[in-house]
């Protein structure tokens, strides 16, 4: 007997949109717990490491968090596979709880002076589980939002996975400030207030649990289902995605370029700000917030547009503006007086980076049939960003260290130059979409 969330009945408006906001909410919370491990990393490095230096425990905290991105591509593969073979909203539901005992597990560790070399061993078993949970997130979130989401508004709907992400971030920094603020001193964060946010995030995975087993499955995975075509045999195999080589190559030439630029202007410019432009560490982190926050809101609205013209017109911008203002942009920010001017240019560069974000799911998911799409989307992005998106501090530092610092500008722009090329060889996939053939 069929369950509520498998019904092969026609979704009604209101249950697809219930559907997109418990995925929605859920890729928020993954997020949030991604993320909050690098904000308290500060307060935490002490209890799990030999006493030392503190730049010796940031660096082994710093190993650890490298450690979980690259589980990326693993958990792309295993929850991939899974959301072909068995449901995406199984595959998300058990993503949501592997992020959850991460957390969980990171709560209530002991430290190092406790129970010795355990504590450090558990926080990396930690971390490879919420690695292997984001990797999978991505790739079955991309597909559950792009199947949920009509024709019509998939451009929208779909570009509400970068919302959530950014807000994930914005959530652990805005935990962060809270507590520093109004609540513990810094004695108490780094005795004990730093385990706080991962409660946090351990049980509001339990709430977004809650909220994925009400979801319904996709029209397309149910019929899926159905189709001798289609054989579980089939579903989510690696042989059958080697298949599309030149859909899991545009995966990887479109991701290249975004996933470098989104990195550098997120991840690392509070830091390039800092240390490159020279302006005051409060005022670097206010400035990454803010910009973020409008970054966030930019998403739905290039969705929309994607959905009027097309993707390949809103990549192609992306690459183009990519392509000539990279230098310039960063050059600028090197030598920024004000944190006004800053602020300006960083919101440029992320207006850029939004004709990326905001699509390239749904993109991505459009490319491939539905018996390989999630691990279609889901693997070779992982490696993709594994490979350009995770080393970018890393690149960007070596370039400064070795004092050609415009070196990584031009890196980063000849990496977009190159998914530029598969923007503009690449088909239109709003026409091509293989998402509506499976559901016809």
């Amino acid at each position: 007997m069929q369950t509520a969330t498998t019904s092969s009945d026609p979704l009604t408006s209101a249950q697809r949109l219930r559907s997109i906001f418990s995925g929605s909410v859920g890729n928020l919370v993954e997020w949030y717990d991604w993320y909050v491990y690098a904000a308290f990393s500060l307060y935490f490095a002490h209890s799990f490491f030999p006493a030392g230096d503190r730049t010796s425990q940031l660096l082994n905290t710093s190993a650890v968090f490298a450690v979980g991105f690259l589980m990326r591509p693993l958990g792309g593969w295993l929850l991939g596979r899974y959301a072909d073979r068995h449901g995406r909203r199984r595959a998300l539901m058990l993503s949501v709880l592997l992020m959850c005992t991460g957390s969980l597990i990171i709560t209530f560790t002991p430290g190092h002076a406790a129970i010795g070399v355990a504590a450090p061993v558990l926080l990396v078993f930690a971390r490879l589980l919420q690695g292997l949970s984001v990797g999978g997130e991505y790739g079955t979130s991309a597909t559950y939002l792009s199947e949920m989401a009509g024709q019509r508004h998939r451009g929208f709907w779909s570009s509400f996975q970068y919302v959530t992400l950014v807000m994930g971030q914005l959530l652990a920094l805005a935990v962060l400030i809270v507590l520093q603020q109004m609540f513990l001193s810094e004695e108490q964060l780094r005795a004990w207030g730093w385990r706080i946010p991962f409660a946090i995030g351990a049980l509001a995975a339990v709430t977004a649990l809650w909220l994925r087993r009400n979801m319904r499955e996709t029209t397309a995975f149910d019929r899926s289902e159905r189709d001798p075509a289609t054989a579980q045999t089939q579903q989510g195999t690696l042989r059958v995605l080697l298949r599309h080589p030149r859909e899991l190559l545009t995966v990887a030439g479109l991701t290249m370029g975004g996933t470098l630029a989104f990195y550098t202007y997120t991840t690392y410019m509070q830091k390039f700000l800092v240390n490159s432009a020279g302006l005051d560490s409060r005022a670097a982190a206010l400035l990454n917030a803010s910009t973020l926050s409008v970054y966030m809101l930019m998403q739905p609205a290039v969705g929309a547009v994607s959905d009027r013209i097309g993707r390949r017109p809103v990549l192609v911008a992306f690459g183009i503006a990519g392509l000539l203002l990279t230098v310039p942009i960063m050059t600028t920010l090197q030598h920024v007086q004000t944190a006004a001017q800053a602020f300006w240019l960083i919101l440029a560069a992320l207006s850029i980076v939004s004709c990326y974000t905001a699509i390239n799911a749904v993109v991505k998911a459009e490319l491939f049939p539905v018996e390989v799409r999630a691990l279609g989307v889901g693997l070779p992005y992982a490696v993709t960003v594994a490979v350009f998106g995770g080393t970018a501090e890393y690149v960007a530092l070596w370039f400064k260290r070795a004092g050609i610092e415009s070196g990584f500008y031009w890196y980063v722009t000849a990496c977009i130059g190159v998914s530029l090329l598969v923007y503009l060889r690449m088909p239109e996939t709003q026409r091509t979409s293989r998402i509506d053939r499976d559901a016809a």
